[in-house]
């Protein structure tokens, strides 16, 4: 039995650094190659070195990237420009043109604050971007002969996308990070119903059902109206597309509506680079937007400036986008390491943060967080974490295998324990396989292989011209003897030839198959004598032979050949011989007609043998 092959090198029982190599009909293919954000060793990055020892050229036959967040495309300059890959790259139009942005602001993190060295360069990232090949949604790409890949709409960020792989009769489904509701600024992810052999889905919500939406966002606005009452500061980490643009859009309605006076900032870029790709990607957007795009952009804010450091020092109330969201580095470390100390600030996390960001750690109640100078913070301002993120919760995984009806289930990017809890109920609703590789763990996925068969015309009308040949068909009364011609939907037996030719497979007749493969029929033929007690003369009984057939077979030929000869669907012949006193009918069918000369011998029999 066929198998897909399934090695995570990073997303395995693990939230961070998405690669994962997937063997599917031969064929070799990489979803995501991201980094980790909670390590600065070698760990950031998947270890190659699973893949192959040699060129990755010569291993992979493409390499597919969902969206634009680092954990799922910040190593692609690493591997393609450091390791070696100048195979092809497929993502979105959206991906494409944010990836490089957003790679190249890590990097400046990395080498020009922190002075790492051995990181990709801008002319990596740039040279990296040139391999890549853009996707449109519900567009078939055919990557080769065999392989092929179609994306669907993943909502989660702009360009996000999940995709359908196909090698032959095999297909998976990878999710990348999705979102099974609409929220305000995006859509809800849809897929076809395509039954894939495998759904490799994100599972970083495994064990949560998030609460309403409405009660959600009337809870973050209330813990920020009362935290900037009191004179506080409000830090929202956020990434700078995505859920920005989401709590930007839900404060600029809020303050709007309660006249509010206090500021609202956002790292510098932010709003531009925003508001330059939601309009040229409008139609990655939902409805609403879409709609009223023209007469209001909904991504020009009038309560939302521009920040700048100096703010860091400014007495008084304020709230402050800033980025990166899980407290890791850039900007919006820089505010919370002034702010910490502070009881009277808030920090608000609108996301998961993986393990060993400072993100993580306060979540996790750190009263005191130790950096790499060996700068020590206390953490007395207030930390609330409030689930914007636009990941699919436990009911939105269940949700969407119910639809795609896929025959296995494969968890990654989760956490270990969830992912057992999510796994066991996978298996108990639907009945299926789901697994949960480690990094660097093999999954072998068995999958049924089907054959794609012609059948040729002829021989489908022969068949169905022999339908009766299992026995008689009561009729709609339930009378015996009263035949009537077979219901269309009752399953029909097809004897036949296969031939397999030129790597295809072909059913044909037996004649059919002499024909096509220049072989001279030498054909059996079986013959059956019936004596028949009548005092008419031969052309007579020949004729009543024939009324009682077609009375009794209406839904089969019965042709007259000659006064003595008649030939039933065309195959069957019956002849009829003057043996004084009495007559011999001669029945002769070949092999494959056995059923069919049976039952018209046994009518006969029935009707003129004594």
């Amino acid at each position: 039995m066929p198998e897909i092959k399934v090695t995570p090198l990073g997303a395995g029982q693990d939230v961070g650094r998405s690669c994962i190599l997937v063997t599917i009909g031969g064929k070799n293919i990489m979803l995501d190659c991201g980094m980790h954000m909670g390590y600065n060793d070698e760990r950031r990055f998947p270890d190659f070195s699973y893949i192959t020892d040699g060129p990755l050229n010569d291993y992979l036959d493409c390499v597919i990237i969902s969206h634009f967040h680092l954990d799922h495309c910040g190593a692609l300059p690493y591997m393609t420009e450091m390791v070696g890959y100048n195979g092809t790259i497929y993502m979105t139009q959206p991906t494409k043109a944010l990836c490089p942005i957003l790679l190249d602001d890590m990097r400046k993190v990395a080498v020009d604050r922190k002075g790492e060295t051995g990181f990709f360069t801008s002319n990596m990232i740039k040279d990296c971007m040139k391999k890549v090949i853009t996707v449109t949604l519900h567009e078939t790409v055919q990557v080769d002969k065999d392989l092929e890949i179609k994306a669907y709409y993943a909502g989660h960020v702009l360009g996000a996308a999940m995709f359908h792989i196909k090698v032959g009769s095999q297909s998976i489904v990878y999710t990348g990070d999705y979102n099974m509701t609409p929220d305000r600024h995006l859509g809800a992810a849809w897929i076809d119903k395509c039954r894939p052999d495998l759904l490799i889905t994100e599972s970083t919500y495994a064990t949560t059902i998030r609460d309403s939406k409405r009660c959600r966002e009337r809870d973050f606005l209330k813990k920020v109206h009362d935290s900037v009452d009191r004179g506080g500061k409000v830090l929202i980490p956020v990434f700078a597309l995505g859920r920005a643009q989401e709590l930007c859009i839900l404060l600029e309605t809020y303050w709007d509506r309660m006249n509010l006076k206090v500021p609202i900032y956002f790292t510098m870029g932010l709003a531009e680079s925003a508001n330059k790709y939601y309009r040229m990607f409008i139609t990655w957007t939902n409805q609403k937007i879409r709609r009223t795009f023209v007469q209001r952009n909904m991504f020009d804010f009038k309560h939302i400036k521009p920040f700048d450091k100096a703010l860091m020092e400014q007495p008084g109330p304020m709230v402050v986008f800033a980025t990166p969201g899980m407290l890791h580095a850039g900007l919006s470390l820089a505010i919370f390491k002034k702010w910490a100390p502070n009881e009277n600030n808030m920090v608000i996390m609108p996301g998961y943060c993986v393990q060993g960001t400072v993100g993580h750690k306060i979540l996790n109640g750190a009263k005191k967080v130790d950096f790499e100078n060996r700068q020590s913070i206390d953490v007395r301002l207030t930390v609330e974490y409030m689930s914007f993120s636009a990941h699919a919760d436990a009911k939105g995984i269940m949700q969407l295998i119910r639809h795609c009806e896929p025959r296995n289930v494969m968890l990654v990017h989760g956490e270990n324990v969830k992912m057992d809890f999510l796994k066991h109920k996978i298996m108990q609703e639907f009945n299926i396989n789901c697994y949960k590789p480690a990094n660097g763990e093999t999954a072998m996925i068995p999958v049924m292989s089907t054959l794609n068969v012609d059948v040729s015309l002829p021989l489908l009308k022969r068949t169905l011209a022999h339908a009766h040949m299992f026995g008689p068909v009561l009729s709609g009364k339930g009378q015996p003897g009263q035949e009537e011609q077979p219901s269309q939907k009752r399953p029909k037996i097809l004897h036949g030839v296969v031939i397999m030719k030129n790597s295809g497979l072909k059913v044909t007749s037996i004649d059919e198959a002499w024909k096509e493969l220049g072989v001279a029929a030498h054909q059996l033929r079986f013959t059956e004598r019936l004596e028949v007690h009548d005092p008419s003369p031969v052309p007579a009984l020949t004729t009543s032979i024939h009324s009682l057939l077609t009375q009794k077979l209406g839904w089969c030929e019965v042709h007259v050949v000659s006064e003595w000869q008649l030939c039933v669907a065309d195959t069957v012949v019956i002849s009829v011989q003057d043996d004084e006193p009495m007559k011999t009918v001669l029945l002769s069918w070949a092999h494959q007609d056995e059923a069919l000369g049976s039952k018209l011998l046994e009518i006969i029999k029935a009707a003129f043998s004594k």
